[in-house]
């Protein structure tokens, strides 16, 4: 891959996220707040695509993964709970509802999609296909 590919690219997906922030402040995703924003990794291989979602703190219960129209979103709420007693002294760790969304390329098969869920990590891996089929939900295991 040559330079200048690599540039665009990078320019490419710090345009996407500055859109995806953009949209997120002006529509809010509930009224609770969004303060927590998962980090991520796209990575490509020639047979599938996997993207890892950085959720530490959470269960695989509450992760919500949704696909429709051959956008692949994956929503949650990571709460910073405190006893009656307790207060913040410092708060670092980012809390609230999250939701990130992927558009994913026409050449894959969502209907093998798979989640898996381990030590704070969401992946999910998508093999590509020359005949798309399409799925609705995806089970985290």
């Amino acid at each position: 891959m040559s330079e200048f590919t690599i540039d665009i690219e990078k320019q490419l997906t710090r345009l996407g996220k500055d859109i995806q922030d953009f949209v997120e402040r002006i529509v809010p995703l509930e009224d609770k707040g969004h303060d927590f924003t998962p980090s991520c990794d796209i990575i490509e291989s020639d047979e599938s695509f996997v993207i890892k979602l950085d959720l530490p703190g959470l269960s695989k219960n509450e992760i919500n993964i949704a696909l429709k129209e051959h956008v692949l979103t994956v929503k949650g709420e990571r709460a910073g709970k405190l006893a009656e007693d307790e207060t913040y002294r410092r708060q670092e760790r980012s809390t609230g509802v999250f939701s990130r969304s992927f558009a994913l390329p026409e050449n894959v098969n969502t209907a093998e999609t798979e989640a898996r869920f381990k030590e704070g990590v969401l992946s999910v891996a998508m093999p590509k296909t020359d005949v798309p089929v399409d799925a609705t939900s995806i089970p985290i295991k």
